[in-house]
C-alpha cells in the first residue's frame, strides 16, 4: 500500500515539508509499515523554492543583491537536486526574494522608484552557476517597472534619448529611447525561462499592472496614470525595436501584467513562457509519477476555501490524482467560505486541523500537533473502510 503525501505549506506557521512530515507522523499511528511518499508542493508563490528544494533534495544558495529601493538586501534562490527531462540544471526563483514588498516599509513605497534589478541579478547568479532552466515565481512583488530592472543588471542597455543610461524604477521608464540588448548576459539565450503566473491581466489599462495591483504598493491614483502612462511608453519602445532577441506585441498577452509588469518584461525580452504556477510545480517535482500507483493521496494548505479551486496546490494536485483515479483527502489549517467547491472538483474529503476557538499565535504554534492529530484520525476512519471491503 502506498501514500502520497503532497502538501502546500501552512503560511507562518510550518513549511510544506513539516506539513507533510507531520501528515506521516500522524498516518504511522495507525499504518506503520505501508509505504509512504513525501513530496512538498507550491503553487508559485511564497515558499515555492523550499518546496521544490525539499523536494528534489536541492540546496539554497544566498546571495547579496540589490534590494526594491537600491538597497543591499540578502536574497535566496533553490537549485534542485533533479535535472529537468532534457537534462538542465534547474534554478527556482521567487521574484520577491530580491524585490519583495515585505522588503520596503510602508512608509517607504513608492512604485515609482522601486526597481526589479535584483530579481536580474538572482538570474544572473544562477547562470553563472551552470543552470540552463529557470523556474521564476511571480508574486508579492514591490515594483511596477515591467522588468526593466531586471533586464538592466543582466547587461541590457536602457538608454534616453541623450544615450544616457535611465534610472531604475517604474517612473523612469517614461525616459526611455533605445534598448540595446547586445551586452545581455552570454548564457541567456541558452537558458530556458518558465514562469509561474496565477493572473491573467494586460501590462496597461484599467485591468493592468498599475490600476490593479500598484495601489497595494503605495501608488495613488495619480501616481496610477503615470505608472500605466510610463509602461505604454516602455511597450512601444520594445516593439519597434529591431532585435532577434525581442519577442513583439506582449503587452496584451495575459498574465503581461504580473508583478508590476515583469510578466510583460519576461516574454518579450527573455522569451519565457507563462504557465499556472501549480502546473510548473506538479511537472518539475514529478508528481504523476508519484501517483500512478498510489492508494491514497493527501494533500493540503493553510486555508481550503472558494478560492481553492482556482489554481492553488490542493486543485492541482487533484487534478494529478484524477488521472490515475487515485482517491485524494484534504486537510488544512482551516475551511473558509465556499470550500466545498473542492469536493464537488472531486475531492472525497476536507479536514481541519483546529480542534477549538484559540487565539491565532496559539493555532500557530499548536499546528504540527494538531495537524498529526488530524491525520491519525482520518487515518483510523480510512482503515475502518479498508477492513470493510
Amino acid at each position: 500500500m502506498k501514500i502520497v503525501i503532497a502538501p502546500d505549506s501552512f503560511k507562518e506557521s510550518l513549511s510544506a515539508l513539516e506539513v507533510a512530515n507531520a501528515i506521516e507522523q500522524g498516518f504511522k499511528q495507525v499504518f506503520p509499515n505501508i509505504e509512504y511518499c513525501k513530496v512538498p508542493m507550491a503553487d508559485g508563490g511564497e515558499g515555492t523554492v523550499q518546496a521544490m528544494v525539499d523536494a528534489t533534495g536541492g540546496q539554497i544558495v544566498e546571495c547579496q543583491v540589490t534590494g526594491p529601493l537600491g538597497e543591499p538586501v540578502e536574497a535566496f534562490y533553490g537549485i534542485l537536486g533533479q535535472t529537468d527531462a532534457n537534462s538542465r540544471r534547474t534554478a527556482v526563483i521567487e521574484m520577491a526574494a530580491a524585490s519583495g514588498l515585505h522588503l520596503v516599509s510602508t512608509t517607504q513605497r513608492n512604485p515609482l522608484l522601486t526597481t526589479s534589478y535584483g530579481v536580474g541579478e538572482l538570474i544572473a547568479d544562477a547562470l553563472n552557476n551552470g543552470i540552463k532552466h529557470i523556474i521564476l515565481g511571480l508574486g508579492g512583488s514591490a515594483t511596477n517597472d515591467a522588468g526593466a530592472g531586471m533586464i538592466q543588471a543582466l547587461g541590457a542597455k536602457l538608454t534616453d534619448v541623450n544615450g544616457r543610461n535611465i534610472a531604475l524604477g517604474g517612473a523612469a521608464l517614461a525616459t526611455l529611447h533605445n534598448i540595446d540588448l547586445e551586452l545581455l548576459h552570454p548564457c541567456i539565450s541558452e537558458c530556458k525561462i518558465e514562469v509561474a503566473c496565477d493572473v491573467d491581466n494586460p501590462l496597461c489599462g484599467p485591468r493592468g499592472a498599475s490600476a490593479i495591483f500598484g495601489p497595494q504598493k503605495g501608488a495613488t491614483h495619480l501616481m496610477v496614470e503615470q505608472l500605466d502612462q510610463a509602461l505604454a511608453h516602455f511597450a512601444n519602445v520594445i516593439n519597434r525595436q529591431d532585435s532577434p532577441y525581442i519577442k513583439l506585441g506582449c503587452e496584451h498577452q495575459a498574465g503581461a501584467g504580473a508583478a508590476g509588469g515583469m510578466g510583460f518584461g519576461v516574454m518579450a525580452l527573455l522569451a519565457a513562457t507563462l504557465k499556472p504556477g501549480v502546473d510548473i510545480v506538479t511537472e518539475t517535482v514529478q508528481l504523476a509519477q508519484h501517483c500512478q500507483d498510489a492508494d491514497l493521496v493527501i494533500t493540503g494548505e493553510g486555508r481550503l476555501d472558494g478560492q481553492t479551486v482556482f489554481g492553488k496546490t490542493p486543485m492541482g494536485v487533484l487534478n494529478v490524482a484524477k488521472r490515475y483515479n487515485v482517491p485524494v483527502i484534504g486537510i488544512a489549517g482551516c475551511l473558509g467560505d465556499g470550500a466545498d467547491a473542492i469536493l464537488e472538483q472531486g475531492m472525497k474529503a476536507i479536514f481541519p486541523i483546529i480542534p477549538s476557538l484559540q487565539p491565532l499565535e496559539q493555532v500557530l504554534i499548536e499546528a504540527q500537533t494538531n495537524l498529526t492529530h488530524t491525520a491519525q484520525n482520518i487515518a483510523a476512519v480510512w482503515s475502518l473502510s479498508l477492513n470493510r471491503i
